[in-house]
């Protein structure tokens, strides 16, 4: 449902892309299937990377935040969750939530694949990708769609916007909502803006978190 609401807002926008960037996770996936064909765009063609996967939470993969929480403690858990270079536990590599031991990932070099990441390894993996593959098309003034994640769009956009390590912490990106990134004819960025539709009631939820961040 939040997908397709995703759509009709960039529908009602007049937006039309000429690419799309995602991850290689299912979800990611199956947002692009709905978003592209309730846009009536599903021709355009899909590019995915593992590099633009969510942050992988190491030993705290596979937890609800309240698991997370009774085993390592609230504030803990909320300094890995937003600080930029706060890094969880790490897996073993024998650990089968480690992706090297899913097949999805047998092209990836196993020492290039996370036992555990903070937001600023996130943003060192997704990087490189952005340079070398998405960039390029921008200059070829298209129109990019990216759906990834709450953490891996978050290191992106702190890197396009210069936001510091301590503003990124109370920079959230609620799930479905798009986020417009402007560029000029030579690739600069412009600024971004948010095409908001939840109930303003979440804010006062984002407001507390902000006011308990360790």
């Amino acid at each position: 449902m939040e997908a397709r609401r995703a759509a009709r807002v960039l529908h009602a926008q007049h937006m039309t892309f000429d690419m799309c960037y995602t991850s290689l996770l299912s979800r990611a996936g199956d947002t692009v299937k709905i978003v592209l064909q309730t846009m009536g765009q599903e021709s355009i063609p899909v590019h995915t990377s593992w590099r633009l996967n969510e942050r992988h939470y190491g030993a705290l993969q596979g937890l609800t935040w309240w698991e997370a929480s009774t085993r390592y403690g609230t504030k803990q858990v909320l300094t890995w969750q937003r600080h930029f270079s706060a890094k969880p536990p790490e897996l073993t590599r024998d650990d089968p939530r480690f992706p090297g031991n899913d097949s999805c990932y047998d092209t990836v070099e196993p020492q290039d694949l996370p036992c555990s990441e903070s937001l600023e390894d996130t943003q060192n993996r997704l990087v490189p990708y952005w340079r070398t593959e998405i960039f390029p098309s921008l200059l070829q003034d298209r129109n990019i769609l990216i759906i990834a994640h709450q953490n891996s769009l978050r290191s992106l956009l702190k890197y396009l916007a210069g936001i510091s390590d301590q503003d990124i912490r109370k920079v959230t990106l609620k799930t479905a909502e798009p986020v417009i990134c402007k560029f000029d004819e030579k690739g600069n960025f412009g600024g971004y803006a948010y095409l908001r539709w939840k109930p303003k009631i979440q804010d006062y939820a984002h407001r507390l978190l902000h006011t308990i961040l360790p």
